[in-house]
């Protein structure tokens, strides 16, 4: 018995050493911190379903090996055509800094920016900048990702705050962008949604970032 019991150790740690061998942490360069301007207060509302501050940088976010921004240079569209400012092809240069002129606003209402990985992909994570010179928190954020590029069938879910349905909590926007995780999902289209924000009704983006590997 007890040899059994050595050999099925043996076995867990071979094989979580394997499985560890097989992944790194996702690596990205950050924006400068920028914040300026008077502090806007939250709503109650908002602070009583609010992600507790965080102290200290963010955790290692482990990815397969191999994994990368598939989103680098990808096409975007939105559910507004034409915003007010920027052009939605600054979704995915790779800047994230946040001062004036670096991010697209959106109209007001419930608007959304979708990017077309180009083929399927098994998705890890999606980072997401939408602003981040001012501590704000964006109203229903939902990510999906789907092969359906009209995402009507196949949708997956991977972040949703949606008052009153989603289960995710708000949370405050900083240089770091919020880190999704997308636990695998697959599919070749990643649609960002937004209503508003508590400084005002527009919606905006700086990057959007989508770590993952071609799905095979």
């Amino acid at each position: 018995m007890n040899k059994l019991i050595h050999a099925s150790l043996v076995l867990t740690l071979t094989l979580t050493a394997a499985r560890a061998a097989d992944t790194v942490p996702l690596k990205t360069e950050l924006p400068k911190p920028v914040l300026v301007g008077t502090p806007v207060p939250l709503p109650a509302a908002v602070q009583k379903n609010l992600e507790p501050a965080r102290k200290g940088e963010r955790p290692p976010f482990m990815l397969p090996s191999g994994a990368t921004n598939l989103a680098l240079g990808k096409a975007v569209t939105s559910s507004d055509s034409e915003p007010l400012l920027g052009e939605l092809v600054m979704i995915t240069d790779g800047v994230k800094d946040g001062d004036e002129g670096s991010f697209v606003e959106l109209g007001g209402g419930k608007q959304w920016v979708q990017l077309d990985l180009g083929e399927s992909a098994s998705i890890s994570a999606v980072l997401v900048w939408h602003f981040h010179s001012q501590a704000r928190v964006y109203y229903d954020v939902t990510v999906q990702v789907s092969d359906d590029q009209d995402f009507i069938k196949g949708v997956t879910t991977v972040f949703d705050n949606t008052r009153g349905k989603g289960a995710d909590k708000f949370y405050v926007e900083n240089y770091e962008g919020k880190l999704v995780d997308a636990k695998g999902a697959r599919g070749r289209y990643v649609r960002l949604s937004s209503k508003g924000s508590t400084t005002n009704d527009a919606n905006h983006y700086i990057e959007v970032e989508v770590w993952g590997v071609a799905a095979k």
